[in-house]
């Protein structure tokens, strides 16, 4: 058997025969330098042994390739980095929290931070949302059910998978795509009017550009895509008690938040134009003791233009199938009867920051700094969140999250 052990600093390696178990010790994953060293001679092995080592249960992975080992241990480096980014910014945390609900997760942060609070674990909480979109890409779906269900047959992510579900909402309801132009349309221009947008995405568009646009995935548009981008945000978030002693003032407060993941997923069948939002929408209105007619603005997560329309229905604007005419009927722009992702939302502002572009137009307008763009009904926010796409079905996890100005 191969074994390690250090000297003076230095990694020495007394390698074993072909064939024969490697055993990796948890202590030594800790260091990724050491483990980069030990990854060449696990290329030559047939067997890896991994004893309690979360995903691995501590059974040797027979016939596993080196490389599928490797990339597995690799990404529990990932999951440690929140300590990294703690050294990096100097800061020595009494209680540290990763969020992964997908596009729920910057609203969860919100809850969960309330919680930690509320429970004596933190007195203050700093919710950081940061990513790299383009500058390096480290998305990896090659164990997802993508790999094998959706992409050898042509559906090739997110866009090929809400092109089915557009139409199944069209053959169902009906569809006038210009609604969703005017969507469109209403959200660059609330980018337009904010600077911290994407610069690319500043662009003013018609509703004839947005029909015009080129076809991504039949009946997905171009201008119904969001854009990755590169970002960061961040919120610190306190008791009541604690924010009256540092004298601060505008403070925003979260009264109702609910979530719901895997919705219906223990159903074969399911109708996809359905979501989550259903129960958490109203779970997290009931907390906070309003109505939907209550709601002051909207900011929906939109990784495109119809799932927008979609949380319209899910949450009770209006019934089932007549979001068309919802739209049709009201005026979503910043000084309109509702207005909608009034920072461009992240179509028109881009995808960064741990999608938590709403969550932070949000409470800029309740505090009242929206700038040009500022909303005059500041009583309240609908804030939510959307997940990733699972097989078969509509999004994977749905929150939603009522705030308020203290």
């Amino acid at each position: 058997m191969t074994s390690v052990r250090l000297r003076d600093g230095a990694l020495d390696i007394i390698e074993a025969g072909a064939g024969k178990p490697i055993v990796l010790l948890h202590s030594l994953l800790a260091d990724r330098a050491i483990f980069d060293k030990i990854v060449p001679i696990l290329a030559r092995q047939r067997r890896v042994i991994v004893p309690d080592l979360p995903g691995f249960g501590g059974s040797s992975s027979a016939g596993a390739t080196i490389e599928g080992i490797a990339d597995r241990i690799a990404g529990l480096f990932d999951a440690l980095e929140l300590g990294t980014t703690a050294d990096v910014l100097g800061l020595e945390v009494g209680f540290c929290e990763q969020v992964h609900t997908g596009g729920c997760s910057a609203a969860g942060c919100v809850a969960r931070a309330a919680a930690a609070i509320d429970y004596g674990m933190c007195d203050v909480a700093f919710l950081l949302f940061a990513d790299t979109h383009v500058l390096e890409d480290r998305t990896d779906h090659s164990h997802s059910y993508r790999r094998e269900w959706t992409d050898p047959y042509g559906l090739m992510g997110p866009p090929g998978a809400f092109g089915l579900l557009t139409r199944a909402y069209e053959t169902k309801y009906g569809l006038d795509y210009r609604m969703l132009g005017k969507l469109a349309v209403t959200q660059r221009n609330h980018a337009l009017l904010n600077e911290n947008a994407c610069e690319k995405l500043r662009v003013p568009i018609t509703i004839d550009d947005y029909m015009n646009s080129r076809i991504i995935a039949d009946p997905i548009r171009l201008l119904d895509c969001v854009m990755r981008t590169d970002g960061a945000a961040g919120l610190l978030m306190m008791s009541r008690k604690r924010a009256k002693e540092k004298g601060l003032s505008k403070c925003i407060i979260p009264i109702g938040y609910a979530e719901r993941t895997n919705f219906k997923g223990g159903e074969n069948l399911v109708d996809v134009t359905k979501s989550g939002h259903e129960i958490c929408g109203k779970k997290a209105l009931g907390a906070a003791g309003i109505g939907i007619k209550d709601v002051a603005s909207f900011h929906p997560y939109d990784d495109f233009i119809i799932a927008i329309m979609l949380q319209f229905e899910a949450f009770g604007f209006c019934k089932a199938g007549e979001g068309v005419q919802f739209i049709r009927d009201h005026d979503f722009s910043y000084n309109g009867d509702l207005p909608l992702n009034t920072g461009g939302g992240q179509i028109s502002a881009g995808q960064a920051a741990c999608s938590s572009h709403n969550l932070v137009e949000a409470v800029r307008q309740l505090r009242g700094e929206g700038g040009k763009r500022q909303v005059k009904d500041t009583r309240n926010a609908l804030v939510t969140g959307i997940g990733w796409i699972n097989y078969g079905r509509n999004w994977g996890s749905s929150a939603a999250l009522v705030l308020v100005p203290e």
